[in-house]
């Protein structure tokens, strides 16, 4: 690369990250290149704008972006409403999209097959660092080339879901199934609701997302004659899904809790515990989905499965590239210790940036819910610091990249049911959901005054 040439920075995905990212890049004078699978910006957040946030506008803007927004003449949201993940869109990636300089370097329908170095496959090692990141991508029936000196993958984890089977295989029969499951967070009690409306449904997981779901459910039920609802878990204690009730520093999560515990008393939705998934069976009527052997297990019959038990990423298109990875979470080894689920929750995650999240592939990070691999949940301005450490990172600005300029709760993450009214601290970060048994979630610093929101799905996945 010669002394004058103007660095190229591509970026996988135009998502909340993707798009900072870009801002980042733009505004250390460097060429951006925004890959976007989707037919849209910000794909992804598209399929749960029906979800609200659980943190303010205040902590869900990147700064670097937001400077963009402003010398475009953008008017900046009130910074204590609760955007849905359609309103992120419209008020905020939207125009920066559009409105902003990024708006000539984004690709959208362009979906990334493939990674290499110029002239080198994975095994050649030397003079490998000089050589530019070969990207190919795919644009409808036409394929693209982007030759870039960095690559920044935030593509997220949204179009991997978790299956349903217990061991992480999806179970037998599950994609022959595949008209009547749904994965994630579906938004039951509008968009889709003439598909649940008056069925029987299962929601497998225990994770915040799988609780949002099922109160929506519940709701639904109550509206809608029929209507039945099945929890499925793969443990043996629903009560580990409710959480610290009022004793829960973040109160919705609490009062997530709260109410699916009461639900649940209630006799409201049928629980099925230890119930590991090993088949699902269409049948004429609908599914038949069973836990151990098809001849000696349980099962349970249904007409519709939403399987809520997380994401996990997509490393198939980096295959040419040196990857060094968790053998369990499949994020970067040096931000495991800090995300095991086993160990933490997302607020207790301290910043962290392109020390982190760098492979041994010189010039590739990982950002944003890829970053995560299968940890099961995110905050959006760690992925926001994520991406300023590293484009200060590629500027060759260490001591930059190496300074924390953000300061995370020490909360976990919630999401609440739209059916009823939910309890919202002020003040915090968006998170969301990414693996393990949840979805999508939000996660907010509480204060002694929350904040009643009624009728509002407050989660997010994306």
């Amino acid at each position: 690369m010669g002394a004058n040439k103007k660095k190229t920075v591509a970026i996988i995905g135009a998502g909340p990250v993707g798009l900072a990212a870009a801002a980042h890049v733009l505004e250390c004078g460097f060429e951006p290149v925004v890959l976007e699978a989707g037919g849209d910006i910000a794909d992804a957040v598209r399929q749960w704008s029906h979800v609200r946030l659980f943190s303010p506008w205040e902590f869900n803007l990147d700064k670097a972006a937001t400077r963009l927004l402003k010398a475009a003449g953008w008017n900046a949201p009130d910074p204590a409403l609760y955007p849905t993940g359609g309103e992120l869109i419209e008020a905020y990636l939207r125009p920066l999209a559009t409105r902003t300089a990024l708006r000539d370097h984004i690709r959208l329908s362009s979906r990334v097959t493939g990674i290499s170095r110029v002239g080198f496959d994975k095994v050649k090692t030397r003079g490998r660092a000089e050589a530019a990141f070969e990207i190919r991508y795919r644009n409808g029936a036409d394929a693209g080339t982007v030759f870039a000196d960095a690559v920044i993958d935030a593509s997220g984890t949204w179009s991997s879901p978790n299956p349903a089977g217990a061991n992480g295989l999806p179970a037998i029969g599950e994609a022959a199934a595949a008209a009547n499951v749904a994965y994630g967070m579906p938004d039951v009690t509008q968009a889709d609701r003439r598909r649940y409306a008056g069925r029987r449904v299962a929601v497998l997981g225990a994770g915040h997302s799988a609780a949002g779901t099922l109160i929506d459910l519940i709701g639904l039920a109550a509206e809608e004659p029929g209507t039945r609802v099945i929890w499925l878990l793969r443990g043996n204690d629903p009560t580990k899904s409710f959480g610290g009730g009022a004793n829960d520093a973040l109160a919705a999560r609490g009062a997530l809790g709260s109410m699916l515990s009461g639900l649940v008393a209630e006799k409201r939705v049928q629980v099925e515990t230890h119930f590991r998934v090993s088949h699902v069976t269409a049948t004429g009527s609908g599914l038949r989905i069973g836990a151990g052997s098809a001849c000696c297990g349980r099962h349970v019959e249904v007409d519709e499965l939403i399987v809520a038990t997380g994401f996990r990423p997509d490393l198939g298109f980096l295959g040419e590239l040196r990857l060094g990875l968790d053998p369990a979470l499949d994020c970067p080894p040096l931000l495991a210790p800090l995300i095991d689920p086993n160990e933490h929750s997302c607020g207790t995650v301290r910043p962290h940036g392109a020390r982190e999240l760098a492979q041994p592939e010189p010039g590739l990070y990982f950002a944003g819910m890829k970053s995560y691999g299968r940890a099961p949940t995110f905050l959006m301005l760690t992925g926001y610091e994520q991406v300023r450490s590293i484009v200060a990172e590629i500027a060759g600005d260490h001591e930059a990249a190496r300074r924390v300029e953000l300061v995370l709760p020490e909360t976990g993450v919630c999401s609440i049911s739209r059916t009823a009214g939910s309890v919202v601290g002020r003040g915090g970060e968006a998170a969301v959901d990414t693996g393990g048994d949840g979805c999508g979630c939000s996660s907010a610093k509480t204060s002694p005054e929350p904040q009643t929101v009624p009728r509002q799905s407050v989660s997010c996945c994306g």
